[in-house]
């Protein structure tokens, strides 16, 4: 496309706090060029004006592309200064979401949390059971859930289970990358942890069997699994 059709960067979403930790307020913001009757933007960049210098570094994200781009400035360090969280909804299937975490301590740009890595590292085996039942895996931490599936009604039911409620042929479901980050002080000590909430589907998308909650908090130099919850509806 020419540049006539993609029109030029605009700042897509702006907020202040301090960044840097020199206790003057930054001006932070995320620029994009946004597509003609569209809310769909591509080319989203991070941008930090330096409040006691007047400096500004732009700072390019990998995943640079999707809707209704969000930031969110908190400690989630505990080092008494904010970070800067990054949302941006890929309008995929499922709501799945690109996150980054970065923090500019002395105006030098470290990615804290990449939603790449957290998709890698947790992931999940779903598997049906006879007698109405689902197992979920998760293998981060090698814990086991058993969703009841009775709730799902008889005609739901009948399509895989026999009148014995034996499984008629092996299924197996998914898990879904990344769908919500949510930065939550559980403690009140004004460091925010992370909620991240994943969906669990089981013959195909549509089918929601319900989300892995899984909390992280900030450890040395990285965030840990604090706590997992399997949530139904």
């Amino acid at each position: 496309m020419d540049s006539n059709t993609m029109g030029h960067p605009s700042i897509v979403a702006f907020t202040q706090g301090d960044v840097t930790g020199d206790r003057v307020i930054d001006q932070v913001y995320l620029t994009g060029t946004k597509t003609p009757e569209s809310p769909f933007t591509q080319n989203i960049t991070l941008h930090i004006k330096n409040g006691k210098t007047g400096i500004t570094t732009s700072i390019q994200l990998r995943d640079n592309v999707g809707y209704n781009p969000s930031l969110f400035l908190g400690d989630f360090t505990g080092n008494g200064v904010d970070e800067i969280l990054i949302g941006i909804n890929t309008g995929g299937s499922g709501g799945v979401m690109i996150y980054y975490i970065v923090s500019f301590i002395g105006s030098k740009a470290q990615l804290l949390f990449d939603y790449n890595m957290y998709n890698h590292q947790y992931q999940y085996d779903v598997t049906y059971l006879n007698n109405y039942k689902v197992k979920v895996v998760s293998k981060a931490n090698h814990e086991k859930y058993i969703i009841d599936l009775t709730t799902k009604g008889p005609e739901y039911l009948n399509e895989i289970y026999d009148k014995n409620g034996k499984l008629k042929s092996p299924i197996t479901g998914f898990v879904d990358p990344l769908s919500g980050l949510y930065p939550v002080d559980f403690d009140s000590n004004k460091v925010f942890e992370l909620l991240a909430y994943q969906k669990i589907a089981g013959r195909y998308h549509a089918d929601s069997l319900g989300y892995m909650l899984n909390t992280l908090s900030w450890k040395e130099n990285r965030f840990i699994l604090q706590t997992q919850y399997l949530a139904i509806f």
